[in-house]
């Protein structure tokens, strides 16, 4: 079980998040959230002016609210609050939601009663999964609306998906087994306080986007040998000279997915000096990216350990503190920071795509196609690749840049992290295609330089991806495969612009 109340870790929120791992309440916790529940309480008899408490919300933090109408004021919060619009949120995003807000509740610093926390929990338990629209934060008061739709099946009120429908939020929770609460004082503030979902966006986006920075490194390696491209650009000496540690990591993938190379091999004694940059200048592309988003991944990942309420209550120093920890600026930030090094890692990719279908440098056939012509082989692969890395360009732009007042200007600055997080997965999603272009191209460049195999890593990758992709028809391996079909090497000779190279 997944422990709430206790510092999480990024293995046991991919855990819940996608594989239905089961949470519960920490230990201490409950404790915690009791002795500020009672806090609350105490604050409400001594009649204290505390905000969202006994106060509107926002610019109307000036307008008093008697305690009787406390409940009244919590529930019209959530339900006002949730005007949130466009497509819903994927299920494991919503999953990482819930538990981060309960996280941030049971840290016992927010006054909410043990058993909303739980009620969190046992949504996530049971698979009651709110229904929220994607976009309608600003990123500052916190993740206002998204959040306000996640709290609404709390109450019985908005929608959630169950067993595959979705339902209205109180018909989710009967079916499940559960009850809805009422909001008590405070309560419903502390639902919607935070930067839960920025930080559930940025932290599964950075945890997909370390899987693909171990397959630019494949399509790396794989388009190197393609190419008959230079290893020593890796050599480890390289790398102690200018000491960044993801670009030794990169260094060092290569060489081992290219070791005991016999297209290596085939071209130790070339005249070719130097690669282009997108081969020579991998490491340190590919290494810059790397270290960006480990970084990225710290800030979020302390941010997902973090009370993001306001106000904020210390029962020990009966002291009440409205300040700021609801601004999303540290998470935007860094999910700005990890777009442009998802982009980064396209925009090169690119490159080493358009090298490998270009003869005039490759010395393959053009496009790669055996019978030029009649054949366009992988030529608009290169266009797709192009249009995703040109998009990216736009999607790149720092969001944290801008701000537009709200509230009547009482929230004056605010960060567009959920906005910065959304468009990183937008970014991550077409750097995949773009991975997935070039370790396609690579794949069927390779098929030009048999019976040489590639490196030990580089083989193994080729002999799985051909159990999954088929020779595609007019390429080298379409032609070796076919029955009766022509060799693919005599084929491609015959054809415009093939020249066989010793070497590059």
């Amino acid at each position: 079980m997944v422990l709430v109340g206790e510092p999480l870790d990024l293995r046991s929120i991919l855990a819940v998040a996608r594989h239905g791992r089961a949470v519960v309440l920490a230990k201490g916790a409950r404790e915690r959230l009791e002795r500020c529940r009672a806090y609350v309480e105490h604050l409400l008899r001594e009649g204290r002016v505390v905000y969202g408490v006994t106060t509107g919300f926002g610019r109307l933090a000036q307008v008093r609210i008697p305690p009787a109408k406390a409940r009244s004021l919590q529930r019209n919060l959530l339900l006002s609050h949730a005007m949130g619009v466009g497509e819903t949120l994927p299920q494991d995003v919503v999953r990482t939601m819930l538990l981060l807000r309960a996280q941030s509740l049971a840290l016992g610093h927010s006054g909410v009663r043990p058993q909303v926390v739980e009620l969190l929990l046992e949504m996530l338990n049971r698979g009651v999964h709110p229904v929220v629209p994607a976009q309608g934060s600003v990123g500052a008061s916190g993740d206002l609306a998204p959040l306000a739709h996640l709290a609404l099946p709390l109450l019985g009120e908005g929608f959630a998906e169950y067993s595959g429908e979705v339902l209205p939020g109180g018909e989710a929770l009967r079916r499940a087994g559960l009850s809805p609460i009422q909001p008590e004082a405070k309560e419903g503030l502390a639902l919607i306080n935070g930067t839960q979902a920025m930080t559930a966006i940025g932290l599964l986006t950075l945890a997909d986007a370390l899987t693909a920075v171990k397959v630019a490194d494949l399509a790396l390696a794989m388009s190197l040998e393609a190419i008959k491209g230079s290893l020593r650009p890796f050599f480890p000496q390289v790398f102690r000279l200018r000491p960044h540690p993801g670009a030794a990591r990169v260094g060092e993938n290569v060489l081992k997915l290219c070791q005991d190379s016999a297209i290596m091999r085939s071209h130790e004694n070339c005249p070719k000096v130097q690669d282009p940059y997108s081969f020579r200048a991998a490491p340190q592309v590919h290494g810059a990216s790397r270290d960006a988003l480990q970084h990225a991944l710290e800030v979020v990942l302390r941010e997902a350990n973090a009370v993001t309420d306001n106000p904020l209550l210390f029962p020990e120093e009966n002291l009440v503190l409205s300040a700021g920890n609801f601004h999303g600026q540290p998470v935007a930030l860094v999910m700005d920071y990890a777009k442009i090094a998802l982009a980064e890692l396209a925009s090169i990719s690119e490159r080493r795509t358009e090298k490998m279908l270009d003869p005039a440098f490759s010395g393959l056939p053009a496009f790669l196609a055996a019978q030029g012509g009649l054949h366009s082989g992988l030529m608009i692969s290169q266009y797709t690749a192009a249009s995703l890395v040109s998009e990216n360009k736009v999607l790149a732009h720092p969001a944290s840049v801008d701000s537009i007042p709200t509230s009547a200007n009482q929230e004056d600055h605010v960060s567009m992290g959920t906005t910065a997080a959304r468009h990183a997965r937008m970014v991550l999603e077409n750097l995949r295609h773009v991975l997935a272009i070039e370790v396609r191209v690579a794949l069927e460049a390779l098929e030009y330089h048999r019976p040489l195999r590639a490196g030990i890593g580089v083989e193994v990758a080729r002999q799985a991806l051909r159990e999954a992709i088929p020779p595609s028809r007019g390429t080298a391996s379409w032609f070796r495969t076919t029955p009766g079909s022509t060799p693919c090497f005599s084929a491609a000779t015959s054809s415009p612009g093939w020249k066989q190279r010793s070497a590059p």
